[in-house]
């Protein structure tokens, strides 16, 4: 074998290598957002108008919650429709990308126990089209992931409908 067939072999096996690597990161990132969707069925909320309201229909997910993408603050971010959260709930490490600043600290009660959370202010909450201003919030130190709990303080403003795996969020004029 000669020293330029070595060298083609040695190229070959390389891009041979490099292709394998590139299919196994396309297909971790194709599964990846396969998942991703099943578990936010509503990435891209659309909001529908009468002249008595406007109203968003949520999907739910496969483990049966409602989780949804909006803004806070002008930034992108994934809801998590929870009735049983007094106020909106913000994981603290979210915190500075949506620009908030921890405030007093004060005890909730969460299905783990007791723990710490801040007082915050939201300057913008929009889920779909419809709109928040100086939204009362809480940065908590204890949640994790990305998922932002959307409490009570938002949802009694609301009409909330549930029909079959679906939940209509309805804000009259």
């Amino acid at each position: 074998m000669t020293e330029n067939q070595h060298s083609t072999k040695k190229l070959g096996m390389m891009f041979t290598l490099v292709g394998w690597i590139l299919g196994f990161l396309l297909l971790a990132l194709f599964f990846t957002e396969v998942l991703d969707s099943r578990n936010n069925p509503n990435r891209s909320v659309a909001t529908s108008s009468t002249a008595n309201f406007q109203q968003v229909i949520l999907q739910r997910n496969p483990h049966g919650h409602y989780v949804f993408d909006g803004e806070i603050n002008h930034k992108r971010v994934t809801f998590l429709v929870d009735t049983g959260a007094t106020t909106t709930a913000i994981p603290a490490q979210l915190g500075n990308y949506l620009d908030v600043q921890p405030g007093p600290a004060f005890k909730v009660r969460t299905a783990n126990g007791v723990a710490t959370a801040y007082a915050t202010r939201l300057a913008q909450m929009k889920l779909g089209d419809i709109e928040f201003s100086d939204v009362e919030a809480s940065l908590n130190p204890g949640m994790n992931g990305k998922e932002i709990l959307l409490g009570m303080n938002i949802l009694r403003n609301l009409e909330l409908i549930q029909r079959s795996d679906q939940l209509i969020i309805r804000q009259y004029y």
